[in-house]
């Protein structure tokens, strides 16, 4: 998916305003919500994930579900529970009890939001919540959200500088 994305931006883009290399994979949903006013570790991670765009069944997913899935639980038992730990895929797969394509979609997704750190281990990668921290690892979002947004406003700029608006 990220090779034809590269690929189409190619075929579309001036290579005199961007550069392809400088496409960076980063995806997050963002809603304008206060946090939640609870004390239920699996009720303010399961909205908070579902929120950012991490889990997506919402309208198809009960409480008891989104707990037993997987994605669910590699966020909450592998990494958040065990942030020091480096995970092997290996060992990822036997303790969820999971496929390969299943567990990487997840971790893709998860390295998408860049709060993964990926470390070579022999001849295996190893993955870590980055710094052994959620908030942490959080801060890399928030500066990934930022450089986007001041992207955006590059863009828009050159567009009413194309468009001829002055303002």
């Amino acid at each position: 998916m990220v090779h034809h994305l590269i690929d189409s931006l190619r075929k579309k883009l001036n290579s005199n305003i961007y550069s392809v290399n400088e496409v960076k994979m980063f995806e997050i949903h963002i809603k304008y919500k206060s946090p939640p006013n609870s004390d239920d570790l699996d009720l303010v991670l399961s909205e908070f994930l579902l929120d950012i765009g991490y889990i997506n069944e919402r309208e198809t997913m009960d409480m008891d579900s989104i707990k037993k899935s997987i994605p669910y639980r590699l966020f909450k038992e592998v990494f958040l529970l065990r942030p020091d730990k480096k995970w092997l895929v290996d060992e990822m797969l036997v303790y969820l009890g999971t496929t390969k394509p299943t567990l990487y979609r997840y971790l893709n997704r998860l390295k998408a939001l860049d709060i993964l750190q990926e470390e070579l281990a022999g001849k295996e990668k190893s993955y870590s919540l980055r710094y052994n921290s959620l908030s942490a690892a959080w801060m890399f979002v928030e500066n990934n959200v930022k450089m986007a947004m001041d992207n955006y406003r590059k863009t828009i700029g050159l567009i009413e500088k194309l468009a001829g608006e002055k303002k």
